[in-house]
Order: C-alpha cells, then structure tokens, then sequence
C-alpha cells in the first residue's frame, strides 16, 4: 500500500478528533489508494486518472498479490476500534470492510477470471476514453494508447487461464465474443469520437494509430477464439446455493438469506399483481376479470409501440420524456434537483448484452468539468429476427420510456448520484467510490413511484398509462429477485424462467429473453431492486415519522446527502 495521505475530500480533519478516528481515516484511504491502483479500470470508472493509461493485471500472480493485498487491508481494519468511531466513520469502516471482503472472497472463491471471459474484458475502460469528452485530448489519447497497448497481452494471459480454467458457460462466450467485436469496432471508428481528439492532437495521431489497429486486431482474434469454444462451452453459470448465499451477502449488504428474499420477493409479487389488476380494471372502464391486465397492458403497448413504422423513435422519445421530466420533478418536490447536464446516447457495444440501459454519470472522484451524465439505452441487436425486434419495441412503448427516464434519470439514478458527487453535500470519499446497489436502485424506484404518485401532469390516460408501467417496473422488481434465487440457488430452467416473465411479469417475449440471459450473466445485482426499493420505502417512512412537518423536499434531500451508503448505514447516518 501506499504511504498515508492526507485526508480525502468530502471530510476534513476535525480539530480534536480522537487518535482512532485518526487512525481510521488514514487507514481507509490507504486501503482506499491501493484498491484504485491495484484495479486502474474501476478508478477510471470513479473519474480518478492516475492511472489511466494502464489496464489490470489479471494474471495468476496478481491475483495472488492482490490476495496478499486484501487480507493485509482485512488485518488493519479489524485493528481499529469501532466502539471509539464516530457514526459517520463507523459506516465508512463496514463499508470499506465489505468491500475488500467481497473482492477477496471473489478472487479466491468464485475466481471468475478462470472461467469468466467478460471478466477479462476492459471494455469500460475503453468506453470512458473513447466515448467521453471529460478530459483533455493529449491525456485523453495518451491514456487510450498506453491502455491499447497493454490490451494484446491482458487478451494472452484470458486465453491461458480460461484455456486451463473449469470451462466457459456458452452464454458467457458468446457474450463476450460480441462484446469484443463491438469494442473492436469502437476502436476502429476513434475518428468519430467525441471532442475529435485526433483532429486536436495531430502530434499524437501516428502513435495512437499503431497501438489502436494493434488492439483491434487482438479483440477481433479474440473474439474468433472465443466463438471457435462456445459451442463446446457447456460449464453451468449458476452459483449453487453456498456460491450464491456468499454472492447476496456481498450484493445486498444485510443480514438475508435466499429463502427468505424468494418469500418476501414472492409476497409483493403477490401484492403487486393484485394492484395492477385494479388499475387495470380503472384504466379499461370495465369491472375487473381474469387476464384483464395482460390485455390491457397489451394494447397499450401496440397502440404506443415505438420503433420503425411508428414515428416514434427510442432515441426521441427518451429525450422527449428526459425534457418533460426537467421541468415536473422540481415541481413534485422530491429532493433538490441541482443543475445538472443530462443526455442520451446509444449504448457502447462493448456493453451491450446484460441490461436495455443505463445511467453513467461523471466519476464522483473526478474534477467537476461540466460533464453530462449520460442515459445509454441499447437498440435491439441487428440480428434478432423481425418479430423480437418488434417484441422489443412493444416492451419499450412511449409510456415505459417515460418511466424507463423516471428511473435512470430524473428523479431517479442521475438525480440521485448528483447528490452522493457532493452537489448538494454528499458523503466522504470512501463512499463516493464504495456505491450501495440496494440503495442505488432502492432510490430510483422509490423516486419514480412517488412521480408516479404524485402525477407527471399529463393527460388523465396518460398518467394511469405511466401508473400502470410504475407498477410494472415494480412487478419486474419482484420478478427479478425471484429469478436471480430461482436461477441460481434452485437451477430454474429456460422454460420455468420464461413462463414467470410473460405470464406474471407481464414481458414481451424480447424482454424475457433478455432477463434470462441477464440471469445467467450475473448473480445477486437483480435481487437489488426489490431488495433496495422495500429498504428505502421503509427508511423515507421512518425519516417522515422521525421529522413531522418536514417539507417533503427537505425529506427527499436528507435521504440523499450521504452518497451511496447502505441502507442499514443509512438509518446510522440519520440517526433512525
């Protein structure tokens, strides 16, 4: 590790603060500088630059370096005395602890470099370089170039570990393979980036150049070596039961077993289909029958499908939804909303394959530069047959994109993630790198339902319209954590997965597809939803009741003005 620095921003020394919050607070960003050094894609990720021209070593002897590094982190955090630390110190110190106990249980348990290829490939860190317009070109191309050049040998050392590993899932290979190409023709297409930064750095270009085609041509050889074992790969992705108990406990960061979250998850799906029935029933006119919220829901995606032949495009739409949303979430008083630069963009094919979107805001380590948040949103993939890419625009109609926009932009994860960078005061500097899933999601479905609630000022057929894909996003919350236990601790099947997304998650086929080969992708993520969302409800109903007369605004901010913690740090914080 790193000498002691000075303490980070967010959090000054306080005068007179006891010698263990001192020693925690060196302690937590020592540990902190090490993990951003030891991964230069994820501190990329968080806007720290230092080490930007470099990729991560995932070779065997890193990571038995990187196991020596975490247990000695593990040894100095459970030296510190937590009964002597102040609340906000307290949080810091879970926080940074799990941390560096899920990324050690990672590469010494579940070890997804020896069997995972998306785990080897840097795609991100190409993505921020290329797509992004934050830093200036010299750096900028600089940074790309060194990473170009180290990408030929990290491709070497994937091949020699999965070639020697427990064998690949196909569905990992084949992911991995399309994603490699994507990236390659990412590379391929620098000309067209963002800020022109080849056209501004002439002197750069020659070097660029040669270390860029050199990559290409590695991802691209690559990915022919993945395809060529794919249709061999026949490794399960399921975690098991143990694998998958150790994976929530990381994921979700409170005290709940598999059993217990497919009970819960399994109660307010329950709950949620009864609701979406009456609202069904209220938007139809008609008194409520069996199968009427398929139907209903059903013409309301034909009716409002986007897509060719329609006029509506995904893009416009979704811009359209982010314009209206600007001027009626500071109305619905929510929580602050600060000045922030939002737009939307295709997302990144080297990312395509998991998720229909995204939010990826400025890295919260990052200088403040005026740069956009930026909305990804995936088109359907150009070789799906005619009926899922229209399935798939069914799925994402007008009213599920205003609801998609509630989500990932305001008042959801961009509203939300301003506030944790310190826009409005935010948390220390080990929570702006350490984000919460089960908060980070927990808040955007809670924000987008009290939208939801408190009517986006639209026509009357038009807000049940977004009510009842409220309700569905809420549904699809509770879907997914029944999935993800499902998948991995009971080994559902294709057929049962499929029939739970259309049949009571109420997806298009395309959609449903999509969540299956999500499933499968990863493990625990999808539990956040439902997890986080029933978390943060409960946390804003316990501030309410804590802080009578409070302005529902005033609410909204104090729930936002830690960063990303817990929600269980949350409640510390608030003093709940």
């Amino acid at each position: 590790m790193t000498s002691d620095p000075e303490p980070g921003p967010g959090r000054p020394a306080e005068p007179g603060a006891n010698a263990m919050t001192d020693r925690f607070r060196r302690v937590g960003e020592r540990i902190l500088d090490a993990l951003l050094e030891d991964d230069p894609e994820w501190a990329s990720q968080l806007g720290d630059a230092r080490f930007a021209d470099r990729l991560t070593d995932r070779s065997e002897e890193a990571d038995a370096a990187r196991a020596g590094l975490l247990a000695d982190a593990l040894g100095a955090l459970d030296e510190i005395d937590d009964t002597l630390l102040p609340p906000d110190d307290r949080v810091d110190l879970e926080t940074l602890r799990l941390r560096v106990s899920a990324d050690l249980w990672r590469d010494t348990e579940l070890r997804p470099h020896t069997w995972d290829p998306l785990a080897s490939l840097p795609g991100e860190a190409f993505d921020l370089l290329i797509e992004r317009d934050g830093t200036p070109p010299a750096d900028r191309l600089t940074a790309l170039a060194g990473r170009c050049a180290e990408l030929p040998g990290r491709l070497e050392t994937a091949r020699a570990r999965l070639g020697s590993g427990p064998g690949m899932p196909r569905v990992h290979a084949e992911t991995a393979a399309a994603r490699a190409r994507g990236l390659a023709g990412m590379l391929a297409r620098l000309e067209e980036a963002p800020g022109a930064p080849l056209e501004r750095e002439p002197a750069l270009r020659g070097r660029v150049e040669a270390a860029r085609d050199e990559a290409a041509a590695a991802l691209l050889g690559h990915a022919v070596w993945l395809s060529d074992r794919a249709e061999a790969a026949d490794a399960d992705p399921r975690l098991g039961e143990r694998g998958y108990a150790a994976r929530l406990w990381y994921e979700l960061d409170c005290e709940i077993t598999p059993d217990t979250l497919l009970v819960r998850a399994e109660s307010d799906l329950i709950a949620l289909e009864e609701r979406i029935a009456e609202l069904a029933a209220e938007h139809e006119g008609r008194p409520r029958r069996p199968g009427q919220a398929r139907e209903v829901l059903d013409r309301i995606a034909a009716e409002r499908a986007t897509g060719p032949g329609t006029g509506r495009d995904v893009r416009a739409v979704c811009e359209e939804a982010l314009e209206h949303l600007r001027a009626r979430v500071p109305e619905a008083g929510i929580a602050t909303v600060p000045e922030l630069p939002v737009r939307v963009a295709p997302m990144p094919e080297s990312r395509r394959g998991a998720a229909a979107g995204y939010c990826d805001p400025p890295g919260p380590l990052a200088p403040r530069t005026g740069e956009a948040t930026v909305v990804a949103v995936a088109p359907p993939p150009d070789d799906w047959p005619e009926e899922r890419r229209r399935s798939f625009h069914r799925e994402y109609s007008v009213p599920m994109l205003r609801e998609f926009m509630a989500h990932e932009a305001l008042p959801g994860h961009a509203l939300q993630l301003a506030h944790a960078a310190g826009r409005t005061g935010g948390g220390t500097r080990i929570r702006l790198a350490l984000r919460s899933g089960p908060f980070v999601e927990g808040w955007a479905l809670h924000a987008e339902t009290l939208l939801a609630e408190e009517g986006w000022g639209l026509p009357e057929r038009e807000e049940r319209e977004v009510r009842l894909m409220n309700l569905k996003m809420r549904l699809r919350a509770a879907v997914n954590a029944v999935l993800d236990v499902r998948v991995h601790a009971h080994g559902m099947t294709e057929g049962e997965a499929m029939r739970l997304l259309v049949e009571r998650g109420h997806c298009e086929e395309a959609e449903a597809a999509g969540k299956w080969r999500r499933a499968l992708l990863t493990s625990g993520q999808l539990a956040t939803y439902q997890v986080g969302h029933a978390e943060v409800a409960a946390l804003a109903a316990d501030l309410a009741a804590a802080r009578p007369g409070t302005p529902r605004v005033r609410l909204g901010d104090a729930l936002l003005s830690h960063g990303c913690p817990a929600p269980r740090h949350l409640r510390t914080l608030l003093g709940l």
